[in-house]
């Protein structure tokens, strides 16, 4: 539970020109201090009141549009999903003063300790990581047949703020608006770089309902007249699952930071993990095989025929990647929009395969920077998917990607281009700073190979990487990055 005094609002010079509107000192009223002593202990209480008097709280500007929404709450809506509205505790650090973000940037000396702390257990309060502010997931879900509801954290966002009165998501500190060294090899935030240089933005409000899109913005497509006529049309935005495979470990972490930054813009987001959370939500599936990366794409067959069974005729798209993936929800539904607009098309009738393509004997696009099936493909995949002959059903392997194109190349459904009018990427295998600074000549690891699986297309870089209305990010497997890119993206002018 996350307690919150009340707050006046006034304005600041420095905060306005990050973009961001400061609040005074809270005022902690009596009846705040009842509520705190009978649900917190005397050393949370202190923890809290010391926060809430010393730390300025730091309110974002707007990420969506501000739209009057009728309460989500009522009881009818609890009792289908007692988990809509909850949010994690946001436990302050004791030492408010010293805290800083940067702090929770262990990547850099963790990688060369040679591992990831990935359950979060030695990072320290107020990085929003550790599993004992998550708490423990309820024993209910273990009830069989169970179906997560996946429009609970877009239901939230909508609203704007949880059952108990809180903003959803949670408010972003002016502090990630800063500069990080967020690379072994450089000084600066090669991540900052890449979004002001390359010009990535939002292509709208994250709970928005429309879209504005450039059907000629694709790469190969004329302009729509000789003039050159680009106009943008505005259309209803497609409804988007959008899917992450993850595991336990990893709940409190990688997952609690996609549920407070980018999964909301889906119009249903569901992760699938090795134990299941409904406040997330997350559902454990059994599938053929050991829980394990090289076994992946079992656990993979396992989502679609999960997702097929219970969302198909839900959503007209359904997107896919891993839990170190950052995603502009707004952006990959606006791109989706304007290929449909483009081709006259429906995605419950038409098929798609969309993504960052590549070719390894068999084209297909990579898991890592995600890829969407549209309904109408997802219906054909899972028409093959137990064919041992045609789509490979019993092997086991970590390349799950490569999987779901050799079955899609079998029903003969290919690869979209997904590159903008000018070549830039939309989808992107590496993160913004190494995508921004990547070494066409590289040779080895996996930049070596991705290389070579991109030849095709060939490499872009600098500026040119990554199109301004780019989709998603790889590699992006810090939480605390997963926040700073959302506040640079959403919350900081002028990053």
């Amino acid at each position: 539970m996350r307690v919150m005094a009340m707050a006046t609002q006034t304005k600041n010079r420095d905060y306005e020109n990050l973009g961001l509107i400061k609040y005074t000192r809270p005022v902690i009223t009596s009846g705040v201090l009842r509520l705190l002593t009978r649900v917190m202990t005397v050393s949370a209480i202190v923890n809290h009141l010391y926060y809430l008097l010393k730390i300025p709280v730091i309110e974002t500007r707007p990420h969506h549009i501000h739209i009057k929404n009728p309460y989500p709450y009522t009881d009818e809506a609890l009792d289908k999903n007692p988990h809509l509205g909850w949010q994690p505790l946001l436990v302050e650090p004791l030492n408010s003063t010293s805290f800083s973000w940067a702090s929770c940037f262990r990547g850099i000396t963790a990688e060369t300790r040679g591992g990831w702390d990935i359950d979060g257990s030695n990072q320290r309060a107020g990085c929003y990581e550790h599993p004992s502010e998550l708490g423990g997931a309820p024993l209910s879900v273990n009830e069989s047949p169970w179906v997560p509801d996946v429009t609970m954290l877009r239901t939230m966002l909508v609203y704007g703020k949880d059952k108990s009165g809180n903003s959803f998501p949670p408010q972003l500190s002016v502090e990630l608006c800063k500069d990080f060294r967020v690379s072994l090899k450089k000084v600066h935030d090669t991540h900052k770089q890449c979004l002001r240089e390359a010009k990535i933005m939002p292509t709208g409000a994250l709970n928005s309902d429309n879209v504005t899109i450039s059907p000629w913005n694709h790469f190969g497509v004329a302009p729509a007249s000789a003039t050159g006529n680009h106009s943008l049309i505005t259309v209803p935005a497609p409804k988007v699952l959008c899917l992450i495979y993850t595991v336990k470990n990893a709940h409190s972490t990688r997952i609690r930071a996609i549920r407070e930054t980018w999964a909301g813009g889906c119009d249903g987001f569901l992760a699938f993990s090795t134990k299941s959370d409904p406040r997330l939500p997350a559902i454990a599936l059994e599938h053929i095989g050991p829980e394990s990366y090289d076994n992946m794409w079992q656990k993979v067959r396992s989502i679609w025929k999960f997702v097929g069974m219970h969302y198909l005729e839900q959503f007209d798209w359904f997107y896919i990647g891993g839990d170190d993936m950052f995603v502009l929800p707004n952006n990959l539904r606006t791109y989706l929009a304007s290929l449909a607009y483009k081709d006259g098309s429906d995605p419950r009738s038409k098929d798609y395969y969309v993504g960052r393509r590549q070719k390894s004997g068999t084209y297909f696009n990579t898991g890592g920077a995600g890829y969407a099936l549209s309904q109408a493909t997802l219906r054909k995949l899972l028409t093959i998917i137990d064919d041992d002959v045609n789509c490979h059903a019993n092997e086991t392997t970590a390349t799950e990607d490569v999987m779901v194109g050799n079955c899609l190349n079998y029903l003969g459904i290919g690869l979209t281009d997904t590159r903008d009018a000018n070549a830039r990427e939309r989808f992107h295998y590496f993160s913004p700073g190494t995508s921004f600074h990547f070494d066409k000549k590289a040779s080895r690891g996996n930049k070596g190979f991705y290389r070579e699986f991109s030849k095709e297309w060939g490499m872009k870089n600098g500026p040119d990487c990554c199109a301004p209305d780019s989709v998603s990010f790889h590699y992006v497997k810090q939480p605390v990055m997963m926040r700073h890119l959302q506040a640079l993206l959403y919350h900081c002018k002028n990053h």
